[in-house]
């Protein structure tokens, strides 16, 4: 599967921009601040419905404007195309097409095209807040379960809901009525249950996925290294303890895995009644604070080396190597699933590697279908690269230039409307 091109409509600096590409290597080049991320991440968003950039919509889209609309032909694994299009809103739901179809809800795009984004900060899933491994795990779930993105929004809206009506319980004026606030709050703590024991268990399945590619990559890229390990650390702890927690969550290469006949309906009926339990201990606390002190909104994914955590131990090589090791073994996963090569992004990276890495990711992005790189220069090209070449500075000056020639159109047919206004 692979892009043949991509056209955007008002997303981040682009008012308007459309490329062809071929397979094989492409390289975005061009000095910083013309919008060379801006171009691949369009890709990513494209893919997963979320940018490693940003934890909303509005950054997307252009000052000023209210919508982006991001529109890509694929050529699929039967040679048959396909055009996806997505469109971003700053206010009401996102919309998607296929091949120009009826509107359709964005979730029915999203995980079509398996993509797969390095960029330089990468090394931060290892050293930085949690936020960043669930982004993380969040895009590997929309790519491998069909069913993920869709789950993940639904919680969302569950979980402010729920977030409402205990900011509700805070201020009981005159005449509040508590007793129906609280039968409220117990019907959207089920649906909170409900939906976010789903998503731990689709969690806990991609992490097991991950776990034994993401161990045999680092120890290849370390010349042996075999310490590194992937830990899903759910917040609801009652999923560890009535799961087989060795197989689901300790990162474990045997093939019992949550959602098989190990967790029976009894099991998750137990989970639920614990974690209703668990509710009910901190509701005074969740009142107090207006917040869900539980859910998959608080989840982490612990990443050791040699029985440490890597966020508290790992210098800054290794950091990257264990983010280059997880991001390869996603694009192993994939590939194995679906039966694709993912496309792969390396956004701006040759220039913060040293000549070992640089080495190691591109001769991991040479055996790929598809590549997009980013680069300030095209001296950072390793020798002896191939690749389609795109000036993205001259993208820039011809969106200027329309831009100009649309203004002198806009004026010019106000000039005419007043001449005509003054014949008459």
């Amino acid at each position: 599967m692979y892009l043949t091109r991509l056209a955007l409509d008002d997303f981040r600096s682009w008012q308007n921009l459309l490329i062809d590409v071929t397979p094989g290597i492409t390289v975005l080049y061009g000095a910083n601040g013309l919008g060379k991320t801006n171009i691949v991440e369009a890709i990513e968003v494209l893919a997963t419905g979320t940018s490693h950039r940003a934890h909303s919509t509005i950054p997307l889209i252009r000052a000023g404007q209210h919508r982006a609309t991001i529109r890509a032909n694929v050529i699929n694994n039967d040679e048959s195309q396909t055009t996806y299009e997505i469109s971003l809103a700053a206010k009401g739901a996102n919309r998607a097409r296929i091949n120009g179809g009826k509107s359709v809800y964005m979730r029915d795009v999203v995980g079509q095209i398996p993509v797969v984004a390095f960029a330089p900060d990468d090394q931060q899933l290892v050293t930085q807040d949690p936020s960043l491994r669930r982004s993380f795990i969040n895009q590997a779930g929309a790519l491998l379960n069909p069913d993920y993105y869709a789950m993940l929004q639904q919680y969302m809206q569950v979980a402010k809901q729920r977030v409402a009506l205990l900011k509700t319980l805070q201020h009981q004026d005159e005449g509040f009525d508590i007793s129906t606030t609280l039968q409220n709050l117990e019907i959207w703590t089920g649906q909170f249950i409900e939906l976010g024991l789903r998503l731990t268990l689709a969690r806990a399945q991609i992490i097991h996925q991950l776990a034994e590619p993401f161990t045999r990559i680092y120890s290849r890229l370390t010349s042996g290294d075999t310490s590194a390990r992937i830990i899903y650390a759910p917040s609801f702890e009652e999923v560890q303890e009535q799961t087989p927690q060795e197989s689901t969550f300790q990162g474990s290469y045997h093939q019992e895995t949550v959602g098989s006949e190990d967790i029976t309906e009894h099991d998750i009926q137990s989970i639920k009644a614990n974690i209703s339990e668990h509710f009910r201990r901190i509701y005074a606390g969740e009142v107090a604070r207006g917040q869900n002190l539980i859910g998959p909104h608080r989840d982490d994914v612990l990443i050791e080396l040699h029985g440490f955590s890597a966020k508290e131990y790992a210098s800054n090589g290794e950091a990257w190597t264990l983010a280059l090791a997880l991001k390869m073994a996603l694009c192993e996963v994939l590939e194995q699933q679906l039966q694709s090569e993912p496309i792969i992004i390396l956004d701006d990276v040759f220039a913060q590697l040293d000549m070992n890495r640089r080495e190691q990711i591109m001769e991991f992005a040479q055996q790929k279908t598809q590549v997009f790189i980013t680069m300030a220069a095209l001296r950072d090209l390793p020798d002896g690269m191939e690749a389609q070449l795109i000036d993205v500075e001259r993208c820039a000056q011809e969106q200027i230039a329309s831009q100009h020639d649309e203004m002198m159109h806009l004026v010019a047919n106000m000039v005419n409307h007043k001449q005509e206004q003054k014949q008459q």
